[in-house]
Order: C-alpha cells, then structure tokens, then sequence
C-alpha cells in the first residue's frame, strides 16, 4: 500500500512517499537536531528495498534543505530533482552547498518543468513502473517566473522559483505540493497554471499567510483536506470552510492510500477531526489512526 509521511519538524518540511512501484521519494529536507538520527533511519529502512529513490527540492531555502548533507552522506543522493536556477545565499550554510553541488551536477541533476517527462518519475518501463508524480509548474519561459529567477539569482528569497508537484495514485487520491509560493505570485500565475481537483493540499509556506492559497486556486482544487504546517499560530492561515490537519497539534501524519481513500495517522493520540470516517483499522508505524478520507471519483 504506497504511503507518504508529513514530518512535524518545526519551522520547515520534509516529506517521503513510499510509492507501490519499485520507487521511493524525498520531498525537501528538514532535519531538526534532535531527530536526525531517528528520521534518516526511518528514510534508510523505508527505501532500502526501492530500485529507485530520488530527492525533489521544491526550493533552496535552508528550513527546506536543512540536513541536506547529513540525508546525502547517509544514503547517497544519486537523483536530484529541482528547477533549473542560480540562487546565491549571502552568507551561504553547508547544506546549500551541498545543494548548489548537486544542483549543478550533470550526473545527478534533473530540472523540473511543467509537463516534464523522466522514467521512472511519470513514465513506465519493463523495468519498473511510474512513480505518479507530475510538475504543473514552473514554465521556464514565463516572465514572473524569469523575475523570480533573477531575485534568487541576486541572494533575493528564492520563494517564488517553488515548483507545484502532483502525486497520483492509481484509483486512489491526489496529492499536491507547492513549495513556499507566495501568495501574490500565486496570483499572478493563476491562469498559467492547470490547476487540479486535489484530495490533499500541503498548504504552501508551512500554512503562513503570506503563502495563503488565493480563492480562486482553492475553489479548481476542491481539496478534501489541507494539511498546515508548524509556522507559529499567529502567522497562520487556517482555510476556513475547508477540512484541515494542523501539524502544530497533530505531530506527523501518515497517509496510506488506498482504492478512493487515504488512512490517516497522527502522533498525538489525543488528536481528532470530525470529518473522517472510522474504518477501525489498528496504529501504524508508532502513530495511531484517526480516521479516512474518501477522495474525489
């Protein structure tokens, strides 16, 4: 049963996807002092028995990239995966030089565009099958996005050069990422962007305000769940109107999907939301159940 897993890490995300093909996905990287061991553990154990497993970068921001080195020294980073820029950090940390060598790494590097096509990332072989993921954005010769380009280019916030990622599962739910896009960039792209019904949005810019997902974008979607972030409360949009998972209370979550449902746990045993069914399945990985979402049909 492929699974992802939303790590509650604080002021940054890192996610993984264990897909039902022979493949395994990182999503950023945010490794927190006190969880470095158990959480590069977990990622060894999960993958180890995948042919493939790549790291997507959504952007190189150091809440996004923090333990980059750590993650790479541990299970060798042999497929990167970011947009195609030349940021620079003033003051630049390790782990955004480890980013900027794989990143400019002909043998590792894969640069993500919308429509973008790479075996085993969306396409199939004899070898193995797709791993489901899809970029919707960015389009490399869009001026907003060229504009972003160049402000991560002069040590400016490289924010806006995020790409927008889709996780399908056969039969299953949709998944969506979306970096730290900020909301008036957002807005500018909304008719450039083929927006999708989605089961589960990752609300941008950990759930901050200044990444509130515009109206318009949020009304395509129809997201039968939004998962917020660890930003502090007070910066928080909480998408009213709309099912929401608060990492700051729920710890990380775990979803297991399945045909037209996500099984959903959470490290808070006390933690619960009103919207999912109970299909009384047992605790799952140290987490424990709270419920399941049935997707869109």
């Amino acid at each position: 049963m492929p699974r992802v897993k939303s790590y509650a890490i604080g002021n940054g995300d890192m996610y993984y996807i264990r897909h039902g093909s022979d493949n395994f996905t990182i999503i950023d990287c945010s490794l927190p002092d006190d969880r470095v061991g158990s959480i590069l553990a977990e990622i060894y154990t999960q993958s180890k028995d995948k042919g493939i497993t790549r790291f997507i970068s959504t952007h190189p921001d150091q809440d996004h990239i923090g333990g980059l080195v750590e993650l790479d020294d541990q299970i060798g980073i042999r497929n990167f995966y970011c947009v195609k820029n030349a940021a620079i950090k003033k003051d630049p940390t390790a782990d955004f030089k480890r980013y900027c060598s794989l990143r400019d790494d002909s043998k590792k590097a894969f640069y993500l565009y919308k429509g973008c096509a790479r075996r085993w990332m969306n396409e199939t072989s004899d070898e193995r099958g797709s791993a489901g993921l899809s970029v919707l954005w960015p389009i490399t010769s869009d001026p907003d996005f060229k504009s972003a380009l160049d402000d991560a280019a002069a040590g400016m916030s490289p924010n806006n050069i995020s790409c927008i990622l889709q996780y399908s599962v056969n039969d299953g739910p949709r998944m969506l990422w979306m970096g730290d896009l900020e909301t008036d960039f957002m807005e500018k792209i909304e008719d450039k962007v083929n927006i999708p019904k989605v089961d589960i949005l990752f609300a941008p810019h950990h759930g901050r305000t200044s990444g509130k997902v515009p109206k318009g974008w949020l009304e395509k979607m129809d997201p039968g769940l939004v998962v917020i972030g660890e930003a502090p409360s007070e910066y928080l949009h909480y998408y009213a109107g709309y099912n929401t998972m608060t990492q700051n209370s729920c710890g990380d979550i775990l979803f297991e999907t399945d045909t037209n449902k996500v099984h959903i746990y959470v490290n808070d045993d006390a933690y619960s939301v009103e919207f999912l069914d109970d299909e009384g399945r047992d605790h799952s990985g140290g987490l424990y159940y709270i419920g399941t979402l049935s997707c869109h049909q």
